[in-house]
């Protein structure tokens, strides 16, 4: 079982990055310090850095190498990593996400029911039973990458990817469950859809949520999943 690291480790990314990574493995413990670090990296603003990207147990920093170097660098976010038991990241907020489970909205339900001897009710009512801690949020824009999925739902993913996953649909891969939140392409085993709009790329905020925050699933019908797109809620 890996854990948080003593010391951060750096590792070069070309000449404009540095990934910083501060633990081995998938945890709370390593995502509070990820994501401690970026909000005071973003309040701080050390000379030179033009990019955060927070990850499960890394940061992505982007830097430009006129205004800083790596040991300038390094020095600084070591100065700020001394400091971060003086600093609160913001609480997590609980985002609710509707959800219509199974039939032609959620087409690999039946398979995850049967791979654990569960019934389609049994699948619901356990997905929807947890919260879940936004660990990440990439592949797409607004891709959240949860953590908490109960291990009785643990599937594996398809075998060969669908070319086209619709926006809105959820789904399960391994020990993780997510949303895409635009048509792509994707291989996770597909048990709802979601009627809300995930992202939009038009408003200030084109986000539901951010990292960090928790997300919780709730079921509607497949009627009020139709009258909720035709209102075109957010």
């Amino acid at each position: 079982m890996g854990g948080l690291f003593d010391k951060a480790v750096f590792r070069l990314v070309g000449d404009r990055g540095v990934i910083v990574e501060y633990g081995d493995a998938i945890s709370p413990e390593i995502n509070i310090k990820v994501r401690t670090m970026a909000t005071a990296i973003n309040e701080e603003k050390p000379a030179g850095i033009v990019e955060v990207v927070p990850t499960y147990r890394s940061l992505l920093i982007v830097y430009d190498p006129m205004a800083t170097d790596l040991k300038s660098l390094e020095d600084a976010l070591q100065f700020l990593e001394s400091r971060l038991d003086q600093l609160e990241i913001p609480p997590p907020r609980t985002v609710e996400i509707p959800v219509s489970y199974g039939g032609d909205l959620g087409p690999d339900i039946e398979f995850v029911a049967q791979a654990h001897n569960l019934t389609v009710e049994d699948v619901i009512r356990i997905h929807t039973g947890a919260l879940y801690q936004i660990y990440m949020i990439g592949f797409t824009p607004g891709f959240p990458f949860l953590g908490g999925l109960p291990e009785e739902l643990h599937t594996p993913r398809l075998e060969t990817p669908r070319p086209l996953v619709p926006a809105g649909s959820v789904g399960i891969a391994n020990n993780q469950t997510g949303v895409y939140p635009i048509d792509s392409p994707g291989g996770w085993r597909l048990i709802g859809r979601t009627p809300l709009s995930l992202f939009n790329p038009s408003k200030e905020n084109p986000f539901l949520y951010r990292a960090g925050d928790m997300i919780k699933f709730v079921r509607i019908s497949e009627e009020e999943y139709r009258r909720i797109l035709s209102e075109g809620k957010p």
